[in-house]
């Protein structure tokens, strides 16, 4: 996965003006554009699409100093269609508008070409197992909310905290099959998962396709498939948000494994009475690399 990442980002380097075929590069990198979206992602902290504009705009703020051609050709060589778009663009990146920068020589914002490294640092291995799941629901209580990297987002809290207490027995009751108890589902996640988007959290349980659902319930169907589940205890949500990045930086760059389309799930094993600590299993869909 690792060298698939750098080759990605030496492709966006051959020509940073032109509109990059990611399907066709993940098919010729082994892996698919869903997965090589996410791990990208997760290991520079931001989507690629921001990446390649944070480049383009590096290298042409370049051009703008030495005054390599006129505005409108350095937007063309760059892949825009007008110095307007091309001065948003720019302007989003270095502060400044193109024409302020090839007359005040700045402010530049540089953006580095990344290299992605492994890096073993000998920390504590990973409790994990695969998990081959026939197909199942999941159902419950449903919202669109923006996507929190850190902390406790607060979107879910508000949702969580609306429903009753009996609300969530009822639904303990209703569960019948794996992963078990009250789950915590994110679905719909974009593939470069930029902070702030939306996506759909899902208060609820699994059940099986036979299982009646009640009406006023939201569901999600799942397809059979294989799951990585990994299990981890500690402060919450601290441990639980460290587990999931450690997929990306540690996981999958060192196992025959890459993440497909569905949602993610974790189910809370233990916590404290605070909810300050608690054992998860967090539930991500796989399918071998």
């Amino acid at each position: 996965m690792i060298s698939a990442l750098n080759r990605l980002v030496g492709l966006v380097e051959e020509d940073l003006g032109a509109e990059l075929d990611l399907g066709a590069t993940a098919r010729s990198l082994g892996t698919t554009e869903y997965h090589l979206r996410r791990m990208f992602s997760s290991l520079a902290g931001m989507p690629l699409s921001e990446y390649v504009r944070r480049r383009r705009m590096t290298v042409a703020a370049g051009d703008v100093v030495r005054g390599a051609g006129d505005l409108l050709d350095i937007a063309v060589r760059y892949g825009y269609g007008s110095t307007e778009a091309f001065g948003r663009a720019f302007r989003a990146v270095h502060g400044a508008g193109p024409g302020e920068v090839r007359r005040d020589g700045g402010p530049l914002r540089t953006q580095p070409q990344l290299r992605f490294r492994l890096t073993v640092e000998g920390s504590t291995p990973m409790d994990t197992r695969i998990a081959d799941r026939p197909a199942f629901r999941l159902v419950g209580h449903a919202a669109r909310v923006p996507l929190i990297h850190e902390g406790v987002n607060p979107h879910i809290h508000r949702h969580i905290a609306a429903l009753p207490a009996e609300e969530h027995q009822r639904l303990k009751d209703l569960g019948d099959t794996e992963p078990a108890g009250l789950l915590q589902v994110t679905d719909g996640v974009e593939p470069d998962a930029p902070e702030g988007s939306e996506l759909t959290y899902l208060h609820g349980v699994a059940v099986t396709g036979q299982t009646p659902v009640p009406d006023d319930l939201d569901a999600i169907e799942v397809p059979a498939g294989k799951w990585a589940v990994f299990h981890a205890s500690g402060p919450f949500p601290d441990t639980l948000q460290a587990t999931w990045a450690a997929t990306a930086t540690a996981w999958f760059p060192s196992n025959p494994w890459r993440l497909r389309p569905g949602p993610s799930i974790v189910t809370i094993l233990d916590r404290a009475g605070d909810f300050s600590t608690a054992t998860t299993e967090l539930w991500l869909p796989v399918e071998p690399a």
